[in-house]
C-alpha cells in the first residue's frame, strides 16, 4: 500500500515537472515555476521579451545575461521551451 502511494506521489510530481512553459507566452508566475528561475531572472526575461519575442534558444542566450548552455539545458529539462522547442546544445564538430 505504501509503495502505491509513493509511486503515485512520484508520478504526480513528474507530471508537474514536465509541464511545458513557453518563454514567449509565460507570465512571471509561470517562469518562477521553473526551478532555477527566480524573480530576478524572470524580470530579465520579461524585459527582453518586451523588446521582441525570442526566436530560438540561441537568441535567448544572447539577450538574457546568465543563461548559457548548462543553464539552458537545466531550464529545458524543467519544461521551459522557446517556440515549443526544448534546448539542444549544438554538437561540437570533430577537428
Amino acid at each position: 500500500m505504501l509503495h502505491k502511494r509513493l509511486f503515485m506521489a512520484v508520478a504526480l510530481c513528474s507530471g508537474i515537472a514536465w509541464a511545458e512553459v513557453d518563454i514567449n507566452q509565460a507570465d512571471m508566475a509561470a517562469l518562477d515555476g521553473i526551478r532555477g528561475i527566480g524573480p530576478s531572472m524572470s524580470r530579465k526575461i520579461l524585459h527582453e521579451r518586451d523588446q521582441g519575442k525570442f526566436k530560438s534558444w540561441t537568441d535567448l542566450m544572447a539577450r538574457v545575461p546568465g543563461i548559457k548552455n548548462k543553464i539552458a539545458d537545466k531550464y529545458s529539462t524543467q519544461g521551459l521551451t522557446v517556440n515549443g522547442q526544448g534546448f539542444a546544445e549544438t554538437p561540437t564538430l570533430p577537428p
